[in-house]
């Protein structure tokens, strides 16, 4: 015997089954939207993820330059050969590396750095080639613990030279760090270290070429780096004169060697 369908036997009209266009879940907000994501799927919030923020302007590269001098290899072979004789707790500055500073900028924007190149440029019109001359080592300071081991330089029109760029410089709104001694650091120091008895070099050489340098931290942090700039040939006539002096000023505190200890608002890089 066949049975009646069960609204006929409850006497009863059978409740309609639910569809994919009943009332919204619980929590649900109008047109069936879910209020645990407020902004999910709403015009002009792109990929349906929260709405989106401005975003701030990158904030302009501050770098660390210097205008220097580099050694010819005959030069820089023969204080490669005297750092030999440091202990394990110096570490020793790479050969190409060696330098004369003239000018240590800690803090230029890079968008200024062009104004660096023109005054490079000009000032190196106006000097001529220099003869320099290594002497004996020292160190920095002098007094206690030394942080920096040097050979100390020197050169008619040497000392003037570095003045012209203190002054420009200044001038320009970037002031020199620093008090010029001429020398060349060959290490510094990363640990408790005797000292070396001094030593006396006599190496003479022509310095024809200004450098334009930025120095920055890599970031296994084993050492400064020294990336070329700018070059500039010396063309000039002869050594300038010390410029003018405008207004007194104290001199710094003397000034060993540009020395990046950190560098975080520099990413390793070059200049463009």
């Amino acid at each position: 015997m066949t049975r009646p369908p069960a609204e006929k036997r409850a006497g009863k009209p059978a409740a309609p089954r639910p569809t994919s266009k009943s009332a919204p879940k619980k929590g649900a907000g109008e047109g069936g939207r879910s209020s645990k994501h407020p902004g999910r799927n709403e015009p002009g919030v792109k990929g349906g993820g929260k709405p989106a923020t401005a975003v701030a302007p990158a904030r302009e590269r501050v770098l660390r330059l210097f205008f220097g001098l580099a050694l010819p290899e005959v030069v820089s072979t023969e204080l490669t050969q005297a750092q030999a004789k440091l202990s394990s707790n110096w570490r020793k500055v790479e050969e190409d590396q060696l330098h004369l500073t003239l000018a240590y900028l800690p803090g230029v924007p890079e968008g200024q750095v062009a104004k660096l190149r023109e005054l490079g440029t000009r000032l190196a019109a106006e000097a001529g080639p220099m003869t320099l001359r290594l002497r004996g080592t020292g160190y920095h300071p002098n007094v206690g613990t030394p942080r920096v081991w040097f050979v100390k330089v020197e050169g008619e029109g040497l000392a003037e030279l570095a003045a012209h760029f203190a002054a420009e410089l200044d001038g320009l709104g970037f002031p020199v760090e620093g008090k010029f001694q001429p020398h060349v650091t060959l290490a510094r120091k990363k640990g408790p270290a005797p000292r070396l008895p001094p030593l006396n070099f006599t190496q003479e050489w022509e310095a024809a070429q200004l450098h334009l340098i930025h120095t920055f931290l890599p970031r296994d942090k084993t050492g400064p780096v020294y990336d070329t700039v700018s070059r500039f040939k010396l063309t000039g006539s002869g050594p300038l004169a010390a410029p003018a002096l405008t207004s007194a000023t104290p001199d710094p505190a003397p000034h060993a060697e540009p020395v990046p200890l950190h560098a975080p608002e520099e990413p390793d890089g070059k200049v463009q």
